[in-house]
């Protein structure tokens, strides 16, 4: 594992790139020479989003600075867009033409800041649309980029929230990346799992606990009772799906029974069928323990995001993927195992790109590691961002000059509906 996963002080090369151009160098020349300008200034836009972490929905610091950066670098603003704590930056260029969706996150974690690199894929989207509108501008490109602040990613589901308001219904295609240990140099067409995320509420009565505790109906115990029950289920499901969870209650003491307790719960599973099948089997484990302990039980879904979906036309393992062949032939290596791949997300299911990209990690530093964090600040991990960034502008700028590559990407992304049985 060592000798594969890039850590900090590691001075291997890159990897040996392919031959041969890319598609429209001069559109890649132009990307690159913004992006490289603009470095220092996104440099310091990261850092300050990751000193100054903001929970889900709570992100007003980080809608403040990117608004005001982008506002600067010539796109119509629009704050507080469909959430609070969401923003849209827009650039259109000439009359018609395709349009170009990006997301920037913006939401850390409690109680240990940026450890899912939120900082670096906000500070991506930024660059990724900075790009694009620098080369439609120069060489008179039409169309038109949507650059979305995106919050609430960790737990809040903000992307599917703002797909049911509307915000990516003008998009074709949208794109974004995440940070993840991984080999040097690569870039991770990797999927993630479907989730689907559950409230449970016991309802019980109290007793005084040492007096007469057989008149009470103990929450407490059910919620003990299923966190077992599921610990035991886990034995009989598959080993790619995930079962994790936490309770909480109030005004517990040890001389009372609790009358209440909630339990938040996630299901994961590779698709997002699979992971309703098992969200009905740890719905069992709720009932049962309610009607053992005499309690009243109420199962909510809050949400739930499908599996990653990445499209094989704009990135992945077929012959001429758009990503893949930027990537292997500037930038380094294409990987299918690391980035997110048993995570998930709520990137949208629309024709899109989501990849990870690595960065240097410690031994046990990753995603949602305090290590990650630091990780996530280093200039190791800046310089890595900004090569995905510049690989998936140029993604985005074959979207908006190919009409023939954007008709086979949608083409793509219905046959994949289909295979799904959508």
């Amino acid at each position: 594992m060592s000798d594969v996963v890039w850590r900090p002080g590691d001075q291997k090369p890159r990897p040996p790139l392919l031959e041969g151009d890319v598609y429209r160098p001069d559109i890649l020349q132009i990307i690159e020479k913004t992006i490289d300008e603009l470095s220092p200034a996104l440099r310091g836009l990261s850092l300050d989003i990751l000193a100054h972490p903001e929970l889900k929905f709570e992100e007003r610091h980080a809608h403040d600075v990117y608004t005001a950066f982008v506002e600067k670098q010539g796109f119509v603003v629009q704050r507080h867009y469909l959430l609070e704590t969401a923003w849209v930056a827009t650039y259109s260029h000439g009359k018609g033409g395709p349009v170009l969706g990006v997301n920037a996150e913006v939401d850390a974690l409690p109680g240990i800041g940026h450890a899912c690199g939120h900082n670096l894929i906000g500070i991506a989207g930024v660059a990724i649309a900075c790009a694009a509108k620098a080369a439609m501008e120069k060489l008179g490109i039409n169309g038109k980029v949507i650059l979305l602040g995106t919050p609430g990613e960790e737990g809040g589901f903000g992307k599917v929230k703002l797909w049911e308001k509307g915000a990516y219904e003008e998009m074709d295609v949208c794109l974004m990346c995440h940070p993840a240990p991984g080999p040097p140099y690569s870039v991770s067409l990797s999927s993630c799992l479907a989730m689907v995320q559950l409230q449970v509420d016991f309802v019980g009565h109290t007793a005084h606990a040492g007096l007469s505790p057989w008149e009470g109906q103990n929450a407490l115990d059910a919620a003990v009772l299923s966190y077992t029950s599921i610990g035991l289920l886990r034995q009989q499901t598959k080993p790619t799906h995930r079962i994790h969870g936490i309770f909480e209650g109030k005004d517990w003491a040890p001389n009372i029974i609790p009358d209440n307790s909630r339990m938040y719960w996630f299901v994961r599973a590779p698709t997002t069928k699979e992971a309703f099948q098992t969200t009905e089997r740890v719905k069992a484990c709720f009932e049962s323990a309610a009607v053992a302990t005499r309690c009243k039980v109420t199962v909510t879904e809050l949400s739930f995001g499908n599996e990653l979906v990445q499209n094989p036309v704009l990135g992945t393992i077929i012959s001429g993927a758009e990503l893949k062949d930027v990537v292997s032939k500037k930038y380094g290596m294409i990987d299918y195992e690391w980035g997110i791949a048993s995570a998930s997300t709520d990137f949208v299911m629309m024709p899109g790109l989501h990849p990870g990209f690595s960065i240097p990690t410690v031994p046990n530093g990753g995603n949602h590691t305090s290590a990650f964090t630091e990780a996530a600040s280093t200039i190791q991990a800046h310089e890595a961002c900004l090569d995905v960034s510049k690989a998936l502008a140029a993604v985005g700028m074959r979207v908006l000059t190919d009409e023939t590559f954007l008709s086979n990407v949608k083409s793509a992304f219905e046959e994949a509906k289909r295979a799904r049985g959508d």
